[in-house]
Parts: C-alpha cells; sequence; structure tokens
C-alpha cells in the first residue's frame, strides 16, 4: 500500500475554508477543487482529458462512461424536472464524447417525508425520458435520509455509451482556425429555474431548453464532419464550457456577441435581475468545434434537427500560449470572457 501521501492540502484553507453553496458547479473555486485537490489525487491519462466522460478502448470496441449527480431545486420547472434532468444530462454528457448511450444507473437520495405523489411523478418522467433517449435504467440504488437533510429528492445517474466511429472527440483536438458552433439559444434552462424560485412571472413564458442530445451529435457525425470537440453549456453556461476547452487546448476562443442567439423573454429576464446570459446554464445546447470546412454543413445540419433551428457559428479559435476567450461587443468593443469566482444561480442542476 503506498505510503507516500502529501496530506497538506493543495486548496489555500485560509481564504475557503469550508465549501459554499454559492461556489456551484461552474465557478472559479469549483475549477480550482478539480485542477488542485481531486485530478491530482486521481491522475490518468482518461481523466486528464478533462472530458465529459472518459472513453474506454476495450480492443474491438470503444465505450464512454459518465457520472452525474442532481440537486436541481424546485424539483419542477416550465419544460422539466429532476427526473429528465437526471436522464438527459447523463445521456448528453455521453453524446460529447460521441457516444451513443446505451445503459444508465440510478441512485436516488429521497428526504424522509417526500410525498408519495412527487416520486412517483419524477419515475414517471424518468420512464418517459429514457424511451425518448433511446437507453435503458438497468441498475440503481435507493437512500432515505432524515427530515431536512436533502431538500426533497437528490439524483445521481451514471451512464454507458457506444463509440460507433474511429474519431476522438476532446478538448485536446482543438486546433486553431476551428469553427466554433452553438446549436441553439442560450439562457433557457436557467431563467425557467429562476422564474419558478422565486415566484416570478414575465410576459412571455420561458421554459428550460432541458432534451437529449443524441441525435444532433450523431447527424454531424454519420455526414463525416470533422468534429474535434463537444461540450454541453451546462452548469456556468457557454462562457464556462469555452474557457474549459480554451484551457486544455490552448487555443484562444473569439467570439461575437451579435453571433450569440439569446431569446427575446430570456434576455429581458437577465437585464431585469442582473443576470449575464452567457453564463446561465442550458440542458440542451452545446458548442462543437469542427474544422472551418465543414462549418457551413455541420450548421446546416444542426439547424435541421428539431430544436436547432437558432443554431449559429458564433466564433473561431486561434493559437495562443495560455487558454483565453475573448469577445467581440455589439459596439464592436472586444473584452475577456471569463469564468465567474462562484456560480450566478446555483442549484439550477
Amino acid at each position: 500500500m503506498p505510503t507516500d501521501f502529501n496530506l497538506s492540502c493543495p486548496i489555500p484553507i485560509q481564504d475557503y475554508p469550508s465549501i459554499q453553496l454559492a461556489h456551484g458547479g461552474g465557478g472559479k473555486l469549483m475549477q480550482q477543487l478539480i485542477d488542485k485537490l481531486i485530478a491530482p489525487a486521481f491522475k490518468n491519462p482518461l481523466l486528464d482529458q478533462k472530458h465529459d466522460g472518459a472513453v474506454i478502448d476495450l480492443g474491438a470496441h470503444r465505450i464512454a462512461f459518465t457520472t452525474d449527480s442532481y440537486v436541481v431545486h424546485p424539483l419542477f420547472f416550465p419544460g422539466g424536472d429532476i427526473g429528465a434532468l437526471a436522464v438527459n444530462g447523463t445521456v448528453n454528457d455521453l453524446a460529447m464524447c460521441g457516444a451513443r448511450a446505451r445503459w444508465l444507473s440510478c441512485g436516488l437520495i429521497i428526504e424522509e417525508g417526500l410525498p408519495m405523489d412527487t416520486l412517483w411523478r419524477v419515475v414517471q418522467s424518468m420512464q418517459k425520458a429514457v424511451a425518448i433517449a433511446g437507453v435503458q435504467l438497468v441498475t440503481g440504488d435507493t437512500k432515505v435520509v432524515d427530515r431536512g437533510r436533502g431538500h426533497g429528492l437528490f439524483i445521481n445517474t451514471a451512464g454507458i455509451g457506444v463509440v460507433e466511429h474511429p474519431i476522438t472527440i476532446a478538448p485536446g483536438r482543438v486546433r486553431p482556425g476551428d469553427a466554433v458552433l452553438i446549436s441553439g439559444d442560450v439562457g433557457r434552462h436557467g431563467m425557467a429555474i429562476m422564474s419558478v424560485r422565486e415566484g416570478l412571472q414575465f410576459e412571455a413564458a420561458i421554459e428550460s431548453d432541458c432534451a437529449p442530445l443524441v441525435a444532433p451529435v450523431m447527424a454531424l457525425l454519420e455526414a463525416g464532419v470533422e468534429v474535434h470537440c463537444l461540450r454541453d453549456l451546462t452548469r456556468g453556461g457557454l462562457v464556462s464550457a469555452l474557457n474549459e476547452i480554451a484551457d486544455v487546448a490552448r487555443v484562444q476562443v473569439s467570439v461575437e456577441e451579435n453571433a450569440i442567439p439569446v431569446e427575446e423573454p430570456v434576455r429581458g429576464a437577465c437585464e431585469i435581475l442582473g443576470f449575464d446570459p452567457l453564463y446561465v446554464a442550458n440542458e440542451g445546447r452545446f458548442v462543437a468545434f469542427v474544422a472551418a470546412g465543414d462549418a457551413e454543413r455541420a450548421l446546416a445540419l444542426l439547424r435541421a434537427q428539431p430544436g436547432g433551428e437558432n443554431a449559429a457559428r458564433i466564433g473561431s479559435a486561434t493559437a495562443a500560449s495560455t487558454g483565453l476567450v475573448t469577445m467581440k461587443s455589439r459596439i464592436g468593443a472586444s473584452r475577456i470572457l471569463d469564468v465567474l469566482s462562484g456560480e450566478q444561480l446555483p442549484r439550477i442542476c
């Protein structure tokens, strides 16, 4: 048994003595926790890729494996619920690896006192979601925690998918010159959560974009588009995803504000509440880094998919010594898009 463990914490505990809710999953501290504390402790080539899942070569076949936990509050929101979110979130992480999801596990952590009809609604939603995504839920676990300790219901799902092609899709595959595409408008999921959480009503209803992303990804791959990297825009939204990719690939990602699709109700809600839609979470959107010569063909394929009508080319990657994301604003000025220190909206997935 190894005995050379380093017992000193690599995170400055005088600055961060404990984890706070606002740290969420898309902020700078969470990235520090992953990069400096968790990843070095379990360092291996698969983990080092910093992808949405691990692609494992079994010789004759390649599979992708991922896991995620869902603590969204409230449990039900316009356009979805925690059950559909748990299924689609894991299916989508596998899709970002270029894999078709096949099997899921499900862990339910139920707070004592949760109404049985609430649990049944969630189970029915998950049943519908796995049918739409074409996956099977094949194993799981259930735990009950004391009243007041679980906020109703938490769900963990893990998934295994099959990689049906020889392409490697990962942040490290991004190259200078790549076009950056987005599969649709951004910000709807986070604003849908906010409207219910705070009891707000806007002139136009805002619904989550929660949906499986297998179909648009497979459309790109089956058409032979040279896809280098895919990333779904969950916690931390578009900006966090672009920063994560730029950091691994050591490129500068330049985007144009005018090209990024944001629905007017979402834009208006963000202005009222003081949020930036580019940092707001999505659950049915992704960015694709593709070879520049395939950009227009890829864009046409994305726009032909249900929900992809607003797909757009938003920028490109260029050579850089360190990862950097910049944006040209509507008035022509350029600014750096950095990761926020915390999450704008915690517990949105």
